[in-house]
């Protein structure tokens, strides 16, 4: 049997990770196996990858260097972790995926979007999400979340006009993959939950055919 595949995806300080950690213990109530994992990192190697990434200190990273080593460090998940427990019939949770690419290095950093697809086809192995939850909120009150939180990393650092195009970015890719579901994370953290859980229920569903 064939695991599922979510995908999480939202601006920063969106709620994604305060919303997966309570889609974890849902998961782990209805006793379904199950891998959490992040991008990127999620491996050793891909974790090194992240540090270079975020790190404040490289300010002067080419677009198309970031854009590269955001799919080396998902081709090394993929391998590594992600096809092994799709195969053994895992539920695969990660928070970022292909998406982040189209939006972070397309849509906002200006990249070729053809470009940012053909190396991610090659990086994804050609595997993509059952199901992707967008966590939809206005830039301006996902930064003003991240900026109560914690000191900000190099992509986080970016103006709001970067953070804008990233989120038109999703709103343009909801409109073009069917996968990509809305979910208004605006509101509380239990009614956001609630949006989640219907979908994923479905999958869930799906899986129990």
């Amino acid at each position: 049997m064939i695991g599922k595949f979510i995908t999480a995806e939202g601006t920063d300080g969106s709620g994604k990770s305060t919303q997966l950690e309570k889609l974890k213990t849902y998961l782990h109530s209805l006793k379904i196996k199950t891998l959490f994992v992040r991008e990127p990192g999620g491996t050793d190697i891909s974790e090194k990858i992240r540090s270079l990434l975020l790190d404040i200190s490289n300010s002067d990273m080419a677009y198309e260097t970031e854009a590269l080593l955001y799919a080396a460090s998902r081709a090394q998940l993929m391998k590594e972790k992600i096809i092994p427990a799709l195969e053994s019939g895992t539920f695969v949770i990660c928070d970022r995926f292909v998406d982040s690419s189209y939006v972070y290095q397309g849509y906002a950093r200006g990249l070729d979007l053809k470009m940012v697809e053909e190396i991610n086809k090659y990086a994804t192995f050609g595997i993509m999400p059952d199901i992707t939850l967008f966590f939809d909120i206005a830039p301006e009150k996902s930064i003003e979340r991240v900026k109560k939180c914690k000191v900000f990393d190099r992509i986080e650092k970016e103006k709001l006009d970067f953070h804008k195009k990233v989120y038109n970015g999703y709103i343009e890719l909801s409109k073009k993959y069917p996968r990509i579901k809305r979910i208004d994370a605006s509101q509380g953290i239990d009614e956001t939950f609630e949006q989640v859980k219907k979908y994923v229920d479905i999958i869930i569903g799906e899986n129990n055919e």
